[in-house]
């Protein structure tokens, strides 16, 4: 078995059914940013900016925590539809994320893997996504996924088509087509799915993060903003995955073992 088969979302689900202290993949929609700074009477940008710090304490939160992946959705395919000097604003935070914190990040043996399409974006952003990838490949800690011009419906066509096309081509029998060979044309193909997904600011939807790989997910949604998001908020929504059983489509353990007697 390869190692993107030992690490294959259909593998974790087996080493997570009974729950564990700590969940091993937290995905994060980050928002709030506009509302927080709405409040406060202060441009929509210095909310964002705000964002950076609460990801920033977040990822060491998450090391503290021994969490094995975090993924954050930075930039949805649908924010390019928002304003432009908005849309600069968060290309310029990206960049200077990057640029400040690598060395950081890197020092702290954590793995960075950005998750979107590439085609099209700024000439200056994707060489910079390039590089961060290719600095921390090699290390162990903390995986850090950003899902940077992410959509999930998106990333499911465009599998669907790679396999189409293979398919047309003789390269490979649809009848053999299964879950674990469609996850291995998605974005997050060697990440397992995500245990627990935390959205912030009180919206209760997912709005095009990881449909597929949240299929079994824990949700916890919070009315904190992103900018006041804290350790303390990830514990707590780490608390409130501990009480929760997962059964991923079977029956509580109780109930079998009633069922069975």
């Amino acid at each position: 078995m390869d190692e993107a088969d030992k690490r294959s979302p259909l593998a974790a689900r087996e080493t997570t059914r009974a729950g564990a202290d700590v969940p091993t993949h937290v995905g994060i929609i980050m928002d709030g940013n506009g509302r927080w700074a709405a409040q406060r009477s202060l441009p929509r940008f210095e909310g964002h900016r705000r964002g950076v710090e609460a990801l920033r304490r977040t990822v060491r939160a998450a090391i503290d925590l021994r969490i094995a992946y975090l993924t954050v959705y930075s930039f949805s395919s649908e924010n390019w539809t928002r304003p432009p000097d908005e849309v600069s604003g968060l290309m310029g935070l990206l960049k200077r994320f990057i640029r400040n914190d690598l060395a950081d990040l890197h020092s702290n043996n954590v793995r960075i893997r950005i998750i979107g399409e590439r085609a099209g974006l700024p000439l200056d952003i994707g060489p910079l996504l390039t590089e961060a990838e290719d600095v921390t490949r090699d290390n162990t800690g903390l995986s850090l996924v950003i899902a940077f011009n992410y959509g999930g419906r998106q990333e499911i066509l465009a599998a669907a088509r790679a396999l189409a096309l293979d398919a047309a081509a003789g390269r490979i029998d649809p009848a053999a087509i299964d879950a674990r060979t469609f996850e291995r044309r998605l974005f997050t193909t060697g990440i397992p799915d995500p245990d627990l997904i935390i959205r912030t600011s009180g919206e209760q939807r997912i709005s095009n993060f990881l449909p597929w790989q949240a299929a079994y997910s824990e949700f916890v949604f919070t009315p904190v903003l992103w900018p006041d998001f804290d350790r303390g908020c990830l514990e707590q929504a780490i608390e409130e995955f501990r009480r929760r059983e997962r059964r991923f489509g079977g029956v509580a353990v109780a109930a079998a073992q009633k069922t069975a007697s």
